[in-house]
């Protein structure tokens, strides 16, 4: 699909990833990320034409956007947007082209985990989405959940309601007056990746023993396996042999959540064959051409 060109596009709410790829060869950016209260589509439209202006060219456009409605999923406007010769533009839910990027069109689950927090599961004849409702009603172990759950540990230190955590520490290069940081982050409109960012923090603090932080990393690790594990079930794929479980995103860079995660799975699924990492989202959007309907 890379015939005239292909940009493929990763739109998370902490930040946007995006490839170009042509007779040339593949070039990477980053820029930042999508806001889900707002119209999801003229943000999408702004990074092609940056493309454009940057002096990309390109024929195809695969989206993988967090956050897309079924009101916003019309790639038709897009490509009615488009300011040179496109010729096809393709758009998913994020949940699909992080599956697409790490499975393919094989059976099993995907669970992708940043900012926020999303599975697929794909079975012989079904396919359930897990999660991904937003930072106010889901994403369990996401980045945003760890680092409100971090951000109410310190809180709760301060108060002398919870134990003593290194994460205060954290906290206050911050917040030096904590009592003011609930104040600071309702009157800021990137608090969301603000307080998903301290999900960073609590991966560093579980590494160095912190007992709250290994509790926080514990639960997000299990609330992402019992979203897995939701989803095979969901798709008749949970008594499978060896079913196939991919792990990908940020989070998963803790090792302590990653550990919680492979563990949590392993009670239930013995002989799941599980990975964590080496895929990109970025390769489930260019694929996107190649399983569209139409294709």
């Amino acid at each position: 699909m890379t015939d005239g060109g292909l940009l493929a596009i990763d739109a998370g709410q902490t930040g946007i990833k995006v490839r170009h790829t042509d007779g040339a060869g593949e070039r990477e950016w980053a820029l930042p990320g999508i806001r889900t209260d707002l119209p999801l589509l003229p943000q999408l439209a702004r990074v092609v034409e940056d493309a454009v202006a940057a002096g990309r060219r390109f024929r195809t456009v695969g989206f993988g956007v967090s956050g897309l409605t079924s009101e916003e999923s019309d790639a038709g406007y897009l490509l009615a947007a488009m300011k040179h010769d496109v010729r096809a533009v393709h758009l998913a839910h994020d949940s699909i082209t992080a599956y697409l990027g790490a499975i393919g069109d094989d059976r099993g689950a995907v669970v992708a985990s940043g900012t926020g927090a999303v599975a697929l599961a794909v079975g012989a004849t079904k396919v359930a989405r897990v999660d991904g409702w937003g930072y106010l009603i889901g994403d369990g172990g996401s980045g945003y959940s760890l680092g409100r759950a971090a951000l109410d540990a310190v809180m709760r230190a301060h108060d002398g309601r919870g134990e003593p955590t290194v994460l205060t520490e954290f906290a206050m290069t911050e917040f030096p007056d904590l009592e003011r940081a609930y104040i600071e982050l309702q009157a800021d409109p990137a608090r969301v990746g603000r307080i998903a960012a301290y999900a960073r923090h609590v991966a560093d603090a579980a590494a160095a023993g912190d007992a709250v932080a290994l509790s926080i990393t514990s639960e997000a690790g299990h609330e992402l396996a019992a979203s897995v594990i939701t989803g095979l079930r969901r798709v008749d794929e949970v008594d499978a042999a060896a079913p196939r479980i991919r792990a990908v995103g940020d989070v998963f860079r803790s090792t302590a959540l990653a550990r919680a995660f492979t563990s949590a799975l392993l009670v239930q699924l013995p002989g799941a064959d599980i990975r964590i990492g080496g895929s990109k989202p970025l390769d489930g959007a260019a694929a996107l051409g190649r399983v569209a309907p139409a294709s």
